[in-house]
């Protein structure tokens, strides 16, 4: 696709979705990294359910290390995955506290070293903590990226960086949010709303399908 039609996708989704920004709550970087570690294969609303408690009790890296993986298992359970999430958890802070003097670290490739921290991870922390220009990948990201043609890639890295060559740099992160907004409320994975969608017209699935 080439840029001009990419940017009128996003000027129109800006439109739509006004709001768009991080579903995740959280006040730093590290309930923000907490959170999306937790957010993986589970929803924002049960995941902010769940933070809203743990992050009352448990504010910094060597707090969660002062209770055991049984316990935090406890605490996250209904975010599912419990098991690995809570491992991961522990792990991370331990990282943190002896590498990175409890502080989350601002670099991509420091944060991907953290255990549960892949490229969408790192991404979002980066993006919505630090104000660096990123695109996390999540499900909602590549579905609608390939439905509208942004990118034909296979996987996440592959549709990270075909959204990267077709948006400004300005816009990688906003683009992130207003793509989740858009995959959440019209097209959805199952039966897209493409009636109503604003992007129609510019989209390769609902062009090919219609």
């Amino acid at each position: 696709m080439d840029r001009e039609k990419a940017l009128t996708i996003v000027k129109t989704l800006k439109k739509t979705y006004p709001d768009a920004k991080a579903a995740l709550h959280f006040s730093n970087s590290f309930e923000l990294l907490i959170a999306t570690i937790l957010s993986a294969q589970c929803t924002d609303k049960r995941v902010n359910e769940v933070t809203g408690r743990l992050f009352e009790e448990y504010k910094k890296p060597v707090d969660y290390l002062g209770i055991s993986q049984q316990q935090l298992e406890q605490e996250i359970r209904s975010c599912g995955f419990y098991h690995n999430k809570a491992k991961n958890i522990l792990a991370t802070c331990r990282m943190l506290e002896d590498e990175f003097s409890g502080m989350v670290p601002k670099s991509r490739e420091d944060l991907m070293r953290l255990p549960g921290v892949g490229r969408k991870t790192a991404n979002v922390v980066l993006s919505n903590a630090f104000g660096v220009p990123a695109i996390g990948v999540d499900t909602h990201v590549f579905r609608v990226s390939r439905r509208l043609g942004l990118s034909d890639g296979k996987n996440p890295e592959q549709v990270e960086r075909d959204l990267m060559d077709v948006l400004p740099e300005e816009l990688w992160s906003l683009s992130h949010h207003l793509l989740i907004f858009h995959g959440r409320n019209i097209c959805h994975s199952r039966r897209p709303q493409c009636e109503i969608c604003p992007v129609k017209q510019l989209c390769n699935y609902y062009l090919t399908n219609s």
